[in-house]
């Protein structure tokens, strides 16, 4: 897949999560790449632009060893229980060093996860990792890089 065609498929599951869960689940999506040791941001949605990237190191937080862990395969995901504030709260892998980082500026996914229409809010984000599973994410040289969204 295409960034443009990922990023697609992230606004519909964002959508359709929000909706299933009455609000935003999460109010921040990041592409980020990881290849070659440096973390660029590939497209961004939320609250602070300009401070995401800024703040990355700190904000993985609980999520630094999953991120790393080797195990995870394309369409794979895991998330931060405790995770509050800027501290993300989910990845998943999007394709070879690329992922999709989620976050809630306001909640924790503790908090989210005791909301009993997380239980269907959840489908869509499983079903991402499905399509991505089928078709990971590919990035060129001529990818455009923080590009607003």
């Amino acid at each position: 897949m295409t960034l443009d065609e990922v990023k697609n498929l992230i606004k519909q599951c964002a959508a359709q999560m929000d909706t299933l869960y009455g609000t935003a689940v999460f109010d921040e999506w990041a592409v980020i790449s990881l290849a070659e040791n440096r973390a660029r941001v590939l497209a961004y949605v939320g609250p602070r632009n300009d401070d995401f990237l800024k703040n990355f190191a700190n904000d993985l937080g609980a999520l630094r060893a999953e991120l790393l862990d080797l195990n995870y395969g394309t369409g794979d995901f895991a998330f931060a229980r405790h995770a509050a504030g800027t501290k993300f709260e989910a990845f998943m892998v999007l394709g070879s060093a690329i992922y999709l980082i989620c976050n809630n500026t306001r909640e924790t996914m503790d908090t989210i996860t005791k909301n009993p229409k997380w239980l269907d809010a959840q489908v869509p984000f499983a079903e991402l990792g499905d399509k991505l599973r089928i078709s990971p994410l590919v990035v060129t040289t001529d990818t455009q890089f923080f590009k607003k969204n």
